[in-house]
């Protein structure tokens, strides 16, 4: 094998049949897309550095569908439709049988969304992968994280907790022989992006965002966006009965539900009059909703377990903390 064109031809080039709004795709300067009338492209762009998002050691399988789903889970937090990805590959060295496994379960998630690999560069140096991925959605709709009101009810989807859990394990091999350790390690790098959850939210839910910090950090972002506050019921928490078992305890469980990132599940808040709504709109999705809390006037932020007051000093991931 030789050359970064023929590592490019080989593992990401033909591997997928153009999207009808992709006019010229992978394999010249630029790629050229048309999306169609009165309709708005939803842009996001991560990055994964190796130490810092994932282990020397990962399955790169798992690398990639982390990669891509962290992306996907961003067009899905603002109800975005996925369409075009373009993906940065900075590699130590070529290594086929890590890029056959990465490259595989790349595209494994990216045809399941619809997505088409549109575009991108490779380059020698330290592991990370910067993916760029588009989507498109009606405009004039779109769930941001500015428009939640006072009053407005706060749902989660998915089961909290996992992915941090998940991370313990990489982090600590001693914890391998816990109750559902493997499963949890899993659950870490293969979220599912909640992308017909977003899509069910337009015109229901008020502001949205995906859990990539953690539900304290992340609702933050809400609140600060949309000045107001919270309330959050840590009893209504989704919890998985394999994080319960892992960690031994209710309220440890709780606290890591509450700071959990990469999750990549939604948090989104809903006015009053489209509570009763919410169920039935997203019964095709397949995916558990949970009201945790309610919205309050800015200012308040208050986490009590069925009305008592729990002081719990908790915080999110910050990749600039030290």
């Amino acid at each position: 094998m030789s050359g970064e064109f023929t590592l490019i031809d080989k593992y990401f080039v033909g591997r997928q049949t153009n999207r009808k709004d992709v006019l010229l795709a992978a394999g010249d300067d630029c790629a050229l897309v048309k999306p169609g009338d009165n309709v708005a492209i939803a842009i996001t762009t991560d990055t994964l550095v190796c130490g810092t998002h994932f282990v020397a050691d990962a399955n790169p399988a798992w690398v990639a569908h982390k990669a891509l789903a962290a992306n996907i889970s961003d067009l899905a937090a603002m109800g975005a439709t996925p369409t075009w990805a373009s993906l940065a590959l900075t590699l130590p060295s070529v290594d086929e049988t890590w890029l056959e496994a990465f490259s595989e379960a790349f595209f494994q998630l990216a045809d399941y969304f619809g997505i088409q690999l549109i575009g991108g560069d490779t380059t020698k140096g330290p592991l990370s992968i910067t993916l760029t991925v588009q989507g498109t959605l009606p405009e004039g709709k779109s769930l941001t994280r500015s428009q939640a009101k006072n009053g407005d009810w706060l749902y989660v989807t998915g089961q909290l907790g996992d992915s941090k859990a998940g991370l313990d394990v990489i982090l600590d091999k001693s914890l391998a022989d816990k109750p559902y350790a493997q499963v949890l390690e899993q659950r870490h790098y293969r979220a599912t992006p909640r992308v017909l959850v977003g899509q069910a939210l337009l015109g229901l839910a008020n502001s949205a965002i995906d859990i990539s910090d953690g539900l304290i950090a992340d609702l933050q972002h809400i609140l600060t966006r949309s000045q107001v506050g919270a309330t959050i019921d840590v009893s209504l928490l989704p919890l998985s009965s394999e994080l319960l078992q892992f960690v031994g305890s209710r309220s440890t469980a709780q606290q890591y539900a509450l700071t959990s990132g990469e999750e990549y599940e939604l948090c989104f808040t809903v006015p009053e009059e489209n509570k009763g709504m919410i169920e039935s709109a997203l019964a095709h999705c397949g995916v558990k909703v949970t009201c945790i809390g309610q919205i309050r006037p800015y200012g308040v932020f208050e986490l009590h377990n069925q009305g008592q007051v729990v002081d719990w000093q908790l915080d999110g991931f910050d990749h600039f903390k030290a």
